[in-house]
């Protein structure tokens, strides 16, 4: 049985998620950290620093210390993972106690990066660490029978990178990651809208065309959204109307990257698997996931059934914490 001092904790590179037995998803704040560069003080963390990204005067910065699914920098990850600790403790009352966490990785991190994670979540307060692999913790979350010898593909394809995995018997069978997530596409916006309207627009603005009219690779009733930007030419402040058509073509190359990923590992499967996949088909997560026909569009491309995740963005978040159930059957590392 998982006690309240016992959590799970999806350190993603957009945002960290804290699950518990109890509350489920307890928390879900921004992975970022504002930081005086004067007095080198933290000022913000989480959501209050999302708030502040392109907004700060020049002694402040925003920073997510998270680059692709792992640590870029130590001490400010640490910062975060204390305040989001701290505030499950008060949360589910485990304030006097130091909580036991699993934390997912990313499948393709070294042995490097994964020691960097486990120490810094057990000096931001952790009794002891145990690791997970990320695609494993999406399948659990998702509700995938990850301990049956059938197999299970996931795909999640978060801020930083894309994981694709095949799991069968509580192991990854083949897997195959990409540093191309969410960012990614959005800076092909940022791009776009600089390179063919002269006007330099912010990361969440984009995050807002991406989310409003971006579409996968499919047909689709045109769709516009009115931006606001900054004239590179003039300085000045500019509005200018983007159409779902043009988005569309610019997440093009990115879009076509994740799916030779995802091909590059089902052509890894053993012959026995396949057709487990073609029967279960399978299941995306991660905030990409929820981009406008993607479902349908990957279906037509792999001619395999796609479909999403219950809890799309929460899926690694409860799979780490539901984990604890599973240390034994599951290649996890604890300290």
């Amino acid at each position: 049985m998982l006690s309240n001092a016992e959590i799970g904790i999806d350190l993603g590179t957009a945002n960290t998620l804290v699950y518990s037995k109890n509350k489920g998803v307890a928390i879900n704040e921004a992975s970022v950290v504002v930081v005086d560069t004067v007095s080198k003080k933290v000022t913000a963390v989480g959501n209050d620093g999302k708030e502040m990204i392109g907004k700060t005067p020049e002694k402040v910065t925003a920073v997510r210390p998270l680059k692709n699914g792992v640590i870029a920098d130590y001490d400010l990850t640490i910062e975060m993972l204390r305040h989001v600790i701290q505030k499950a403790a008060k949360m589910m009352g485990f304030s006097l106690r130091k909580p036991t966490i699993v934390v997912c990785t990313p499948a393709g991190s070294t042995s490097v990066e994964r020691r960097a994670i486990q120490d810094a979540v057990r000096n931001a307060g952790a009794k002891k660490v145990y690791l997970i692999e990320e695609p494993v913790a999406a399948a659990i979350g998702a509700g995938l029978p990850v301990d049956e010898p059938v197999a299970s593909v996931i795909v999640d394809i978060g801020a930083g990178s894309t994981e694709v995995a095949i799991i069968s018997y509580g192991g990854i069978v083949s897997c195959h990651s990409l540093k191309v997530g969410g960012d990614k596409l959005d800076d092909d916006i940022i791009q776009y809208v600089r390179k063919k309207y002269n006007m330099l627009i912010g990361e969440r603005t984009a995050e807002n065309i991406k989310l409003e009219i971006g579409f996968a690779l499919i047909e689709h009733e045109e769709q516009t959204m009115e931006v606001r930007g900054r004239d590179l030419v003039s300085g000045l402040p500019k509005t200018t109307t983007l159409s779902s058509f043009e988005i569309r073509d610019c997440l093009k190359e990115s879009l076509l990257a994740i799916l030779d990923t995802i091909k590059a590992t089902l052509e890894d499967c053993p012959a026995e698997l396949s057709g487990d996949i073609v029967d279960r088909g399978i299941i995306l997560t991660g905030g990409v996931s929820l981009l406008n026909g993607i479902e349908e569009w990957m279906a037509k491309e792999i001619d395999v059934p796609v479909a999403l995740a219950p809890s799309p963005l929460e899926s690694v978040a409860i799979g780490t914490g539901k984990a604890l159930k599973y240390v034994h059957k599951l290649p996890t590392t604890a300290i």
